[in-house]
């Protein structure tokens, strides 16, 4: 293995999944599997010794468990990162959960396949990605982690302003748009504990809805709403089929199916369907962007943020032709620099901003009916 080889150590109590995991990173190019460990106790000892750059996580363990891992790495201010490796259990969501919280960047659920071959394939299919994801923004991190805070303009009708913009210090507006009835935000790996820092920044009094498509399975979302719930001053819901669409509230998708807004008498409603996904995702960014560009016009603000893929860009086509403001989130402060990429590449996006600043301009937007721009 080169140098620029990613480093893995594959922490897990059963010895099925150490070696499951263990030869499906081993297939990986420039995937370097370091060691595996059969408890957190191991692998605090390992982590120190190995010096990975990323670790694959059980929850539940003896001894010392994947919970305690994160926190004692989090404490040493470790640079390692980790993807856990999840239940598909109420239990396993709100654990997980608590994990992204600590550090972790991802999560894959162990699959429960009537076969040992089908359960390799699938925890291939979803394990591969999201190691190649984080090798891509590894050495992009490394370079761009001093840039923070930061907000510019990529005004659709010049080229794209430079990554060394300074920061906000003088406010001037775009054209006037029209006043903005909804908020929709994209958002997929690294959304968690995105979502957990920028949501309580939005205030009580913010007049619109907020709709979130985050890329998660059932269960998940659930626990996700009920924790941000406790902690933004805005109500956040799981949504459901026929909930009224309300200011001052904030929905999120359910994990396994899709979500809309259509108007009945009217007035705005969420509907869920099991349409197909989109993107491979459901729910899909695009399917909710795509339904607030026909339902509310150029009266959105569409955020995208965190993620891996392309969802959503599609979506800001169809908004940005409505004269929608659209806000990406920078590169420096993204987990995975992917869904936000190719909505600034193609100019569709008139702000880009850190994530301690989406909120600042969230707020701006709704209220000025302009979006922040700086000089």
């Amino acid at each position: 293995m080169g140098n620029d080889s990613i480093r893995v150590l594959v922490v897990d109590d059963t010895v099925t999944y150490r070696r499951i995991v263990s030869d499906i990173l081993g297939q990986m190019d420039d995937i370097e599997v370091v060691g595996v460990a059969a408890n957190g106790k191991i692998a605090l000892q390992k982590i120190e010794q190995l010096q990975p750059d990323i670790i694959t996580l059980d929850l539940e363990m003896p001894e010392v468990n994947g919970l305690e891992v994160l926190r004692r790495l989090q404490a040493q201010k470790s640079t390692v990162k980790a993807i856990m490796l999840s239940a598909f259990t109420s239990d396993g969501a709100r654990g997980t959960l608590e994990a992204l919280e600590l550090g972790a960047i991802d999560f894959v659920l162990k699959p429960s396949a009537d076969s040992i071959e089908e359960s390799v394939a699938i925890l291939k299919r979803k394990l591969y990605p999201k190691i190649q994801a984080f090798a891509r923004t590894k050495s992009v991190h490394d370079v761009l982690s001093g840039q923070t805070s930061s907000i510019t303009i990529r005004p659709t009708a010049s080229p794209p302003a430079s990554a060394g913009d300074p920061t906000l210090s003088t406010k001037s507006f775009a054209a006037p748009k029209e006043k903005p009835e909804i908020v929709v935000i994209g958002i997929s790996t690294g959304g968690p504990q995105s979502l957990n820092k920028m949501l309580p920044m939005l205030p009580a009094d913010l007049e619109v809805p907020v709709l979130i498509v985050q890329h998660m399975p059932p269960m998940f979302t659930k626990s996700l709403a009920d924790d941000l719930d406790r902690r933004c001053v805005l109500r956040v819901h799981e949504a459901y089929d026929g909930q009224p669409v309300e200011a001052g509230h904030v929905y999120i998708a359910p994990g396994g199916e899709q979500m809309k807004v259509i108007k009945q008498f009217d007035k705005p409603i969420i509907q869920i369907t099991e349409d197909p996904p989109e993107n491979s995702c459901r729910p899909s960014v695009d399917y909710l962007f795509r339904s607030v560009a026909h339902n509310y016009g150029g009266k959105v603000v569409g955020v995208i943020m965190t993620g891996m893929g392309s969802d959503g860009t599609l979506g800001c086509r169809l908004l940005k032709r409505q004269n929608a403001s659209i806000i990406a989130q920078d590169e420096a402060t993204c987990v995975v620099y992917g869904m936000p990429k190719q909505p600034i590449e193609e100019n569709l996006v008139d702000t880009v901003a850190s994530l301690d600043r989406i909120a600042e301009v969230i707020v701006h937007c709704v209220r000025q009916g302009s979006v922040m721009l700086c000089r």
